[in-house]
């Protein structure tokens, strides 16, 4: 493993030994990373300019033509990025034989009141093969720390991290985003979505990019939309109701599906529900894709693009508890989440067992689990060995906990899902994953037809192994 350079040491090379010219443009939380390369030296050798245009109506009219917009966004961000570097274009593209670079930051610090989130977004724009259409590389940040001027410093390393990695090791953004925590830690600063593109960028899978966010504990989580793009969590969850359902869909089936519509059929019967303002998600456990302590990026790919592919939006997490996933979503500011769970899984988070680490045990894990605006849908499943449908009622819980379920069924925090047919619910996961590898024609009759075609097509998941 090479060592890793100081902040200093990385901007002193970037003035020294970079092949690179460019323009640093920052908004809010200070100008860190112009400060970090003038204090080191040589900075006129790497900057053709240093601007932080503070008030709105100049950033308004270097960066989107003079109308105002959202200020701490993805899309200024690159607007800033875009701006910048054509400006080095029009001014020395035939006076100076350098590469160009032109970064970018525009982020929000804590306020005085300290009643806001930290957060940012910052992006560079580097020559590669095509000076006219170089690379960019773009990064949302939440930073943690309860002081405006330790959220600086970090933005400040976090800015020349970025720059060196561009610069350097520009031409595999997997080094670049494992390197953005040079000098930091995920107690300081979170980093929950990544982009990259550019003519040497396409050979980069931007799902496979955001993954190692989760898988190197750079976030917890990340999202998809029904397309397939990756989103910005804070996005695309702002002021949203939301629909979870946890699961290993390899494949997702019709029953997944209708618990999913049953679930939002119930959701719409809410006073704060809109079309507009209510999202669902199918969650998958990032441990699902670790096979032999490798990340199986193939079985992930697949998954998400079936998903997609029945109109569903992802979400990959690191999450193990389900009140950690009900914390995450909390600091979103959404309405209202409803979380859908079988019966199975409700088992385990009663067992009591799990949560010795807690001081108040069991208890306390419900009261973070079940908060104000959470509510869990909870449906039954087929009992394999009898082929019974075991529904959640009073006499399938143990004594110590039936007092608990009672409490949470009458308060509501627990919704039944009663309207699927019970001869749907007599197919299970392990029965799906024996068709597969089968190559059994019986598995049309439970997968949507574009998933089985698309599964039998592709032998996706073993299809047609033990035939």
């Amino acid at each position: 493993m090479s060592e890793i350079l100081s902040t200093k040491e990385k901007a002193v090379r970037i003035n020294i030994n970079s092949a690179y010219y460019g323009t640093i443009a920052e908004i809010g939380g200070g100008q860190e990373t112009a400060r970090h390369l003038f204090q080191a030296g040589g900075a006129s050798n790497t900057i053709a300019k240093s601007i932080s245009a503070y008030d709105k109506s100049f950033s308004d009219h270097f960066y989107n033509d003079g109308a105002p917009a959202r200020y701490v966004a993805e899309d200024r961000l690159r607007k800033m990025v875009d701006y910048e570097y054509d400006e080095l274009i029009k001014i020395l593209d035939k006076k100076n034989s350098k590469k160009f670079f032109a970064f970018a930051n525009t982020v929000e610090t804590l306020n005085f009141a300290k009643t806001n989130q930290g957060n940012g977004w910052l992006g560079i724009a580097v020559e590669g093969s095509d000076r006219y259409h170089p690379n960019k590389f773009f990064i949302h940040v939440i930073l943690h720390e309860n002081d405006t001027l330790l959220q600086q410093y970090t933005l400040g390393a976090l800015g020349i991290n970025v720059v060196y990695g561009g610069l350097f090791e520009g031409d595999d953004p997997r080094k670049v985003l494992l390197s953005l925590l040079d000098n930091l830690n995920t107690e300081r600063v979170e980093i929950d979505y990544v982009y990259v593109e550019g003519p040497d960028m396409n050979w980069c899978d931007n799902r496979l990019l955001n993954l190692l966010l989760v898988r190197n504990n750079m976030t917890p989580a990340i999202m998809f939309d029904q397309s397939g793009q990756i989103q910005q969590p804070g996005d695309m969850l702002y002021k949203k109701n939301v629909l979870i359902m946890r699961g290993y869909f390899r494949p997702i089936s019709n029953l997944g599906l209708e618990f999913i519509e049953d679930s939002l059929s119930i959701f719409k019967r809410d006073e704060d529900y809109k079309p507009d303002n209510t999202i669902a998600f199918c969650e998958i456990s990032l441990k699902y894709f670790i096979h032999d302590e490798k990340l199986d990026e193939k079985d992930f790919l697949n998954r998400v693009e079936i998903l997609n592919m029945v109109g569903q939006n992802v979400m990959v997490s690191n999450f193990y508890r389900y009140f950690k996933l009900v914390d995450y979503f909390a600091q979103f500011k959404m309405i209202k989440l409803r979380v859908v769970v079988g019966l199975p899984t409700f088992d385990k988070i009663l067992d009591g067992s799990q949560y010795t680490d807690l001081r108040g045990g069991l208890l306390e894990a419900m009261g973070a689990l079940f908060q104000e605006n959470v509510k869990m849908y909870l449906y039954p499943y087929t009992d394999i060995n009898s082929g019974e449908v075991i529904y959640p009622e009073d006499s399938h819980f143990s004594n110590e906990n039936k007092l608990l379920w009672q409490y949470l069924k009458e308060t509501k925090k627990i919704i039944v899902l009663k309207g699927i047919p019970s001869n749907h619910l007599e197919i299970t996961s392990a029965d799906i994953t024996k068709l597969i590898e089968n190559g059994d024609e019986k598995l049309k009759d439970y997968l949507p037809q574009n998933v089985f075609r698309h599964i039998r097509e592709n032998k996706l998941f073993g299809y047609g192994t033990k035939l």
